[in-house]
């Protein structure tokens, strides 16, 4: 699998790489699913969630552009896995917030985080839409949920002055992977990255369902 995500140019960096190595996707993957693993594709973990795609991570994990010591938000636990790796790059110092709205989910993402004995990783079972406001702000915001048509704006709020938030946007005909900066102005800018298919965000700036 890395050697895939490596020759396709979804894995860029020699830290990434080294963190998808020490999380083991299989360990993130309901029982029924182990022997697909390392396929790159999505899976099921319940709840209409999933476990998102290796090259997706990859390349979600690429354009956060993560350093030692950062604080970093992720909305949607799901599997465990995106907050595994996230809390690799960040080190000892750094701090991985990670917020699930489903009890079901949270606890799956759990259990499979408890494998690792994480110690700086947060997880939360809330309102992942409202970020999480107690331990703002974050250097770094990742949604692996579509929000609709805009940035929600508790993520810009809780987000530092250039800082960077990757996250997918639904645009009612398509969705686009976005990456945004907080600019000193106050300003956001915007890139969209590439067309992709996530499970919408669920609360209060997500959809109504």
């Amino acid at each position: 699998m890395i050697e895939y995500l490596k020759r396709f140019g979804y894995l860029k960096s020699k830290k990434v790489e080294k963190a998808f190595l020490a999380c083991d996707r299989k360990n993130f993957v309901p029982e029924i699913f182990k022997e697909e693993a390392y396929e790159d594709y999505p899976l099921p973990i319940g709840k209409d969630s999933t476990i998102s795609a290796p090259h997706m991570v990859a390349m979600m994990t690429e354009l956060l552009e993560v350093k030692r010591g950062q604080k970093i938000l992720e909305i949607g636990t799901g599997s465990g896995w995106q907050a595994c790796i996230l809390s690799r790059l960040v080190g000892k110092k750094g701090l991985i917030v990670t917020v699930e709205i489903d009890k079901e989910v949270y606890e799956f993402g759990k259990i499979n985080l408890e494998k690792f004995c994480l110690k700086n990783v947060k997880i939360i079972l809330g309102d992942g839409s409202l970020g999480y406001k107690e331990l703002a702000p974050y250097d770094r915001v990742l949604v692996t949920a579509a929000v609709p048509s805009n940035i929600p704006k508790p993520f810009l709020d809780q987000l530092k002055v250039n800082g960077i938030i990757v996250l997918p946007i639904d645009y009612g005909i398509s969705q686009e992977l976005i990456k945004a900066k907080k600019l000193k102005s106050g300003k956001i800018k915007m890139e969209r990255v590439v067309s992709v298919a996530f499970v919408r965000l669920k609360g209060k700036y997500g959809f109504s369902f």
